[in-house]
């Protein structure tokens, strides 16, 4: 099966990209869904960053009735602890890992390059970066969990990566249980990891796009 492609954003300015930020969308969503964050984010002209949102495949989803729709893995219970298709996860974030790789390949400093996931997304962005076998500049984990928690092979290039987390306090979709489970749960491994929670469903709120702006600005500037 041939991979959807992805999204790519080039620099407004004109400018040769020297960052590059991956955005990872959700279950049943595909690359555009985070499109309108990036004008919203005022993030300053003078940053050269190019936005990559690549499309999840069709698959059918076990919990959605074996409905087939764009994913990232299939989704086998809706219980606490999300028991889901880790095979099927880990070959999306390899597929995300061979992008990043095509960056360093294009001459990127993977220093620059931050990885960031909404939800299923997140879970992906979560697994591509950890063990991806070269330094990333940043970790973004939205609405989402840690679900390859117990058998993650955390890779040493990224034991300092920042780690920022963000939860909704009334997700009706991904517990913020799980959220700050996948947060605590690196932090014991030693992360370095901010947790911000804000008074929203499964979803984003303009003071976390605010956040989301600044803390890129602070990593890429």
């Amino acid at each position: 099966m041939s991979e959807p492609g992805e999204l790519i954003i080039e620099p407004k300015n004109g400018q040769p990209a020297d960052a590059c930020v991956f955005i990872i969308h959700g279950l049943g969503a595909d690359g555009h869904d985070f499109e309108p964050l990036i004008p919203a984010m005022g993030l300053s002209s003078k940053l050269n960053v190019r936005f990559i949102m690549p499309h999840a495949p069709r698959l059918p989803v076990t919990v959605n009735g074996g409905m087939v729709m764009p994913a990232w893995y299939d989704i086998l219970a809706m219980d606490l602890g999300r028991r889901v298709d880790e095979a099927q996860l880990k070959r999306s974030a390899e597929r995300i890992q061979a992008l990043i790789q095509e960056q360093l390949d294009q001459g990127m400093d993977s220093r620059r390059i931050i990885v960031a996931g909404f939800s299923q997304g997140g879970a992906v962005a979560y697994q591509a970066a950890l063990t991806f076998d070269a330094p990333l500049g940043g970790l973004l984990a939205m609405s989402t969990y840690l679900a390859t928690g117990e058998s993650i092979a955390f890779a040493e290039a990224n034991a300092a990566i920042p780690v920022e987390v963000h939860h909704g306090n009334f997700d009706p979709v991904v517990p913020e249980t799980l959220g700050r489970a996948g947060a605590e749960r690196l932090k014991e491994k030693g992360y370095s990891v901010n947790y911000r929670q804000y008074p929203m469903a499964h979803a984003l709120c303009p003071q976390q796009v605010n956040d989301i702006g600044k803390w890129l600005q602070a990593r890429l500037g």
